[in-house]
């Protein structure tokens, strides 16, 4: 799934949108997503080298088509994964190690740093955003967000995962697909205008051989952006028991803030 996670978490999304409601396979590919109108002489570079092949319109459908049909075999999927956020007031990208576990479409959880600074956890009809240092976590009601752009920045979580071709192109365009020796990368942009007032652009990277993610990048209006790179993937097998639960202790103080 794509990394918003994190983003979600504490990022210009879930500022904005709380002021609106009065209120995270094999790394492949390294780069730098660019800021707009700036030559990407890097990413050519690199892609280069590996032999990049931009397919026609023709060859884009069957690819995604594969893409999607693919996605019918992954019952389980969990990765180490490398977070790199590029924000505009520093000067140098933030990086941040950790883990996620998912069952698609709709359960998965995300934990960043050793030991878990924040924890998304997704359940069918909820997001809670944990963080065990600070004893506190948000909680947020999926089926009382039907609209507006909570639920478009919420399906940009599912992304990495569709279940079909109509679903993902009822919240994506699709711009591009680029298959390499190793990878294919599709280059999208969210339908909803309301959830590209926050989000512009997201690229998933999925491998080649059985289309499981290895990297997506996140572009914001705001000029930030945000990578995550996944590495040693697990496919289909039992996870932890329990790692859907929350398991929160007595002293941690819970809120919901779009009922605020």
């Amino acid at each position: 799934m794509v990394s918003i996670c994190s983003y979600l978490a504490g990022g210009p999304i879930v500022r904005g949108l709380s002021n609106s409601f009065a209120a995270s396979g094999r790394t492949l590919l390294r780069t730098e997503v660019r800021a707009p109108g700036l030559a990407c002489s890097r990413w050519f570079v690199l892609l280069g080298c590996l032999a990049t092949i931009s397919a026609p319109a023709s060859e884009t459908d069957a690819l995604i088509d594969r893409w999607c049909a693919a996605q019918t075999n992954i019952q389980t999927w969990s990765a180490d994964l490398t977070q790199t956020r590029s924000l505009k007031a520093l000067k140098q990208p933030l990086v941040a190690t950790g883990k996620i576990w998912t069952v698609p479409p709709d359960k998965f959880r995300l934990e960043l740093g050793q030991p878990p600074q924040t924890i998304v956890l997704r359940l069918p009809d909820e997001l809670e955003l944990i963080y065990p240092r600070l004893k506190r976590a948000e909680k947020y009601q999926l089926h009382t967000a039907q609209t507006g752009p909570w639920k478009d920045a919420l399906a940009l979580l599912d992304a990495s995962f569709p279940r079909n071709r109509g679903e993902l192109e009822s919240g994506f365009q699709v711009v591009s697909a680029t298959q390499t020796n190793a990878a294919l990368e599709l280059v999208m942009q969210p339908r909803s205008a309301a959830a590209r007032k926050y989000m512009t652009e997201v690229r998933v990277v999925v491998n080649s051989n059985d289309f499981g993610p290895v990297a997506t990048e996140l572009r914001f209006s705001d000029g930030s952006w945000m990578r995550t790179d996944f590495t040693n993937a697990v496919l289909n097998a039992p996870l932890p028991e329990g790692v859907f639960e929350a398991k929160l202790g007595p002293d941690v103080k819970v809120v919901e803030p779009l009922r605020q």
